[in-house]
């Protein structure tokens, strides 16, 4: 059995999935895509040494933060995994919010080894939205979920065929619970207030300063929600 623990940021995934790792002979397998990256350590909320209780945990660190990292890889390293916890007896447990990267590795989602990549670095949200709107009309992905509407983007380019006419991927490969976390709206804005300013007690501001000051401006960097903000704090465009 493999169990998955969904949610938004600050629910409390982390917790829950190390509680459960202990009572359940269980390992934590990562299923957020910015903590696979090294060095993203506290914009990404990455789980410490301490928190982790001993408890193995996987696909965190993996990468360097210049490198690329696609569905199509944690689809092939979360199965990996998943297949050699399985094997030694032990239940694998996927925490994390990247939705994509859960069902990549736990239904029959199709991806192809030669897809070609393409950088949309250049364009703003509403000219890659626009993109995705010519050759799927009928998209339901909003225009702010940047990387859904990239992933979107480039299934259209590679296939000719909008992801929305995709009826693969719906069948479960494996026996799975799933556990979906939510709070009051209000009361999770404040956790995730709290945790902001938890991060910046921690050094959030430098580890962003040290991206900054080495020029890294790398897709795994530019991405999420944290590190671009505090580039246009250095750049004095914030307060």
């Amino acid at each position: 059995m493999i169990i998955v623990i969904a949610g938004p940021t600050a629910v409390g995934k982390t917790k829950l999935s190390i509680e459960l790792a202990k009572r359940l002979n269980g390992e934590v397998i990562n299923s957020d895509s910015t903590q696979v990256y090294k060095e993203m350590n506290i914009g990404t909320a990455k789980v410490t040494d301490e928190e982790k209780e001993g408890i193995p945990h996987h696909l965190f660190d993996i990468k360097n933060i210049d490198e690329d990292y696609t569905v199509y890889d944690y689809q092939k390293d979360a199965r990996r995994v998943i297949e050699d916890i399985l094997k030694r007896g032990k239940t694998p447990i996927l925490a994390g919010g990247t939705g994509l990267y859960i069902k990549a590795a736990l239904f029959n989602y199709e991806f192809k080894d030669e897809d070609t990549k393409y950088d949309f670095s250049n364009l703003s949200n509403e000219e890659v939205y626009n993109k995705l709107k010519e050759l799927d009309p009928n998209t339901d992905i909003h225009i702010n979920n940047r990387k859904r509407v990239e992933r979107a983007l480039t299934y259209c380019l590679n296939n000719n065929d909008s992801i929305s006419n995709n009826t693969k991927g719906n069948e479960l490969l494996y026996d799975t619970v799933f556990i979906g976390l939510t709070t009051d709206r209000d009361f999770l804005y404040k956790r995730i207030n709290m945790r902001v300013d938890v991060m910046v007690k921690n050094g959030l501001i430098d580890e962003a300063k040290y991206f900054y000051d080495k020029n890294i401006r790398s897709k795994a960097v530019m991405t999420p929600i944290c590190y671009k903000e505090l580039f246009d704090y250095f750049d004095g465009n914030n307060s």
